[in-house]
């Protein structure tokens, strides 16, 4: 199942509602789960109607594009306040935030790294460590997300603490 097939279907759709895609994943199980996380545009929190907006018109998209055969949930989410970290601009956007990112394969014997967020240069990651600065390149991010902070949470928009 080509998740990138399912973001360019329902992403324009968002975008025209005001809401921003953050990623398409999809788990296996005794019935699969598409999973979609979006945000709103204008940085407020999203709210169980943003949710239910979304899933009526990704619902509408994926009954005609047919993406995924058999039997499947939708489930729509937020990325919460330690979201992760998915396309380049994020890197930029949560500039001086703490992340953790795990590479796909080891740089200098290490996958895992952890560090305050530096921004994005040439097409690598910048994340100040405890050892220095670090250029992870983008390509090999496996998986990244913010950590949860005393700084993420007093920048976070009131609702989405409580």
């Amino acid at each position: 199942m080509d998740t990138n097939r399912i973001a360019q279907a329902i992403e324009p759709s968002l975008e025209a509602m005001g809401y921003c895609l953050v990623r398409v994943v999809i788990t296996s199980g005794r019935r699969p789960t598409l999973q979609v996380m979006a945000e709103r545009r204008d940085d407020q929190p999203m709210t169980v109607e943003d949710c239910a907006q979304i899933s009526h018109s990704v619902s509408a998209i994926l009954d005609v594009a047919d993406p995924i055969a058999g039997a499947y949930m939708l489930e729509i989410s937020s990325p919460g306040i330690d979201r992760p970290l998915v396309r380049a601009e994020d890197y930029d956007r949560f500039r001086g935030f703490e992340a953790r990112i795990d590479l796909a394969r080891p740089i200098e014997g290490r996958k895992r790294f952890r560090g305050r967020l530096l921004g994005t240069s040439a097409e690598s990651v910048r994340l100040a460590t405890e050892t220095g600065e670090v250029r992870l390149p983008l390509a090999e991010v496996a998986r990244a997300k913010l950590v949860l902070t005393d700084d993420l949470i007093a920048a976070a928009p009131r609702s989405q603490t409580h």
